[in-house]
């Protein structure tokens, strides 16, 4: 993989404190951020990761994955050595809810991970950060994004760090900071907005008598109390507290006046006494949130060399726990596709084809979440529809409950359709299944880990399938299989990165879907640049830019600090060394150093 490039100042103190190259800059260093760069740098792409925090965060934030989201980075070998991460023989379940009325019944058919795949963020945050530098990325921690710009040939970021300001240029920037995004603001993405209509608190806290509140979730004719109890950390003596639980609180009243401000355990203990009507002694908080339904989503998720993802793309209520599995999915899907604009093997207009997928799955989180708080707001006259939706929860499996399932889960997602004729296969998820194949058995998920496109092929066409792929054989993973199988519609079948059919045997002729994916010469030198559709506010021009050279034959670094060795790379007084594939100035003092990356 070709270098990030770092130039310091000799003194590392006045001026600029560091200047850094690469192809990608991707600005936030959360789940998103770090899906995006594990997928870019997994392709070659040198990426660098721009985050504000000094290290990754514990407190508490979003804990679950849902099913396509697992299905996804299970394919893409991302959930290796966690738990929930490993296929089932047979179909799984896992009971859920919807709008806090239980029954809904979340299922994984066979084959595939369990439907929910429960961990904490940051434990999340922390692996996928692993296996960014283990592909080679740079994270910059340390540095608040000041500006954002960009040109016909680039992006510029620029940031602060504890020695001066910093400065990003790359050919494309991915915006996954967060509900805040610097990016997003900087860039001008147009939104739409639904305004708060109620306040919500959530927090860690210890409970003067143990049980007071009971687990789970509890409405009452003025809001929302939901109990969790939690493992208490030691006190400053040594000592173990009980009574510990994670509690959120919703207030159908209104939108809360001073949302910006920091929340108080003694507003939390009034809230929980004005829902409850009655007094709930609380001794400490570990920590306390705010939140509310202010929905916002970009309405294009690109403009020009930017692009956005998760939060800083769309926020909703945080109900059902779909944020983070719909911010994991936006990665996975601009992942491969940018690494192909950037290789210059994309087809023109793949990489639009990011926001013509990711953004109405967005829209359908922000309109699933807004009819959840519909159905909590404590009004009676609407028991009668929370009882009819419990009873048809109850059904499902193939009924009513199961199309709630499926729409949470995003198993129900369906791709657009790119090509002319497209066969029923067309942008739906291919389920995993066994195959035999001259090198031995394996499945869709060990086929797709490597991260090519993947051709299928069974039966007597499969040559004549092939003949057509030739033009794409240094991208295309061809494998044939030695029996047909239900799950190759036609004999024949290719599988994108990110597991969705992008063709199937039985429509058009394959040469035209995959130009539709890739250009024939996938040759480096091209890349989507500011070409044609290029979303909303960009730019247009040719499209084409030279790769630019490898500059580590060309650096000046002069340092000569001893390293200490950190897996991908070397940490130095500079930064890393060649050895990650990076290079730095002496002095260059860029943000702090994580494991394999640069200060």
């Amino acid at each position: 993989m070709d270098g990030v490039v770092l130039v310091g100042d000799e003194e590392g103190e006045s001026g600029m404190a560091g200047d850094v190259r690469a192809q990608v800059v991707v600005v936030g260093g959360g789940p998103v951020g770090l899906v995006v760069a594990c997928e870019l740098a997994g392709y070659g792409v040198r990426t660098v990761v721009v985050e504000e925090r000094g290290g990754v965060s514990a407190r508490p934030k979003a804990t679950t994955l849902h099913a396509r989201a697992v299905q996804c980075l299970v394919r893409r070998g991302y959930l290796a050595g966690l738990p929930g991460g490993r296929t089932a023989s047979a179909p799984t379940r896992c009971g859920f809810h919807f709008a806090g009325i239980p029954g809904m019944d979340m299922c994984a058919p066979a084959l595939e991970p369990p439907p929910v795949l429960k961990c904490e963020q940051e434990r999340l945050e922390r692996h996928f950060e692993a296996r960014a530098l283990a592909a080679g990325a740079v994270i910059l921690r340390g540095l608040r994004v000041t500006g954002v710009r960009q040109g016909p040939e680039g992006v510029r970021v620029t940031a602060e760090g504890r020695h001066g300001p910093v400065t990003c240029t790359a050919r494309y920037a991915v915006g996954a900071d967060g509900a805040r995004s610097v990016v997003r603001e900087q860039a001008g993405f147009a939104c739409r907005s639904y305004p708060a209509t109620v306040s919500a608190l959530a927090g860690d806290v210890r409970l003067e008598e143990p049980g007071a509140l009971r687990p789970g979730w509890h409405r009452t004719e003025r809001g929302w109390i939901v109990v969790k109890n939690i493992d208490e950390p030691a006190d400053i003596d040594g000592t173990t507290g009980a009574g510990g639980v994670r509690l959120r609180t919703l207030n159908c009243t209104g939108a809360h006046r001073g949302r910006q401000l920091p929340p108080t355990l003694e507003e939390l203990r009034r809230e929980v006494a004005w829902i409850t009507g009655r007094e709930v002694a609380m001794g400490r908080a570990r920590w306390l949130s705010r939140f509310s339904d202010f929905s916002r989503i970009a309405r294009s998720y690109r403009a020009g060399r930017i692009l956005l993802a998760g939060d800083a793309a769309h926020v909703h209520f945080p109900i059902g726990g779909q944020g983070l599995s719909a911010g994991v999915l936006d990665a996975l899907g601009l992942g491969w596709k940018l690494a192909l604009a950037v290789r210059g093997a994309a087809a023109p207009g793949l990489l639009d084809s990011y926001d013509q997928e990711r953004r109405p799955a967005a829209q359908r989180v922000i309109d699933n979440t807004r009819a959840q708080l519909a159905l909590m707001r404590p009004d009676a006259g609407l028991d009668p529809l929370r009882t009819l939706f419990g009873e048809l929860l109850a059904r499902g499996g193939e009924g009513e409950g199961g199309v709630l399932a499926s729409m949470v889960s995003a198993q129900d997602t369906v791709l657009p359709a790119r090509t002319a004729d497209p066969s029923p296969w067309e942008g739906r998820f291919l389920p995993n299944t066994e195959l035999a194949t001259p090198q031995g058995r394996t499945d869709v998920i060990r086929l797709l880990a490597g991260g090519s496109p993947l051709l299928l092929l069974s039966g007597a066409d499969g040559g004549r399938w092939e003949a057509q792929a030739r033009p794409w054989a240094g991208l295309l993973r061809v494998v044939r299989v030695r029996a047909a199988s239900p799950a190759l519609p036609g004999g024949a079948v290719l599988v994108r990165p990110d597991g969705y059919v992008g063709w199937a045997a039985g429509a058009g002729p394959l040469a035209p879907a995959l130009r539709t994916y890739f250009r024939e010469d996938t040759g480096e030198g091209r890349d989507e640049g500011m070409g044609e559709g290029t979303g909303e506010g960009s730019g247009r021009g040719e499209g084409r830019e030279r790769e630019e050279p490898d500059t580590r034959a060309t650096s000046t670094s002069t340092s000569t600090s001893t390293s200490t060795a950190t897996g991908t790379g070397t940490v130095t007084d500079a930064g890393v060394d060649a050895g990650a594939g990076v290079v730095a100035g002496v002095g260059a003092g860029v943000g702090d150093a994580a494991r394999g990356a640069v200060r």
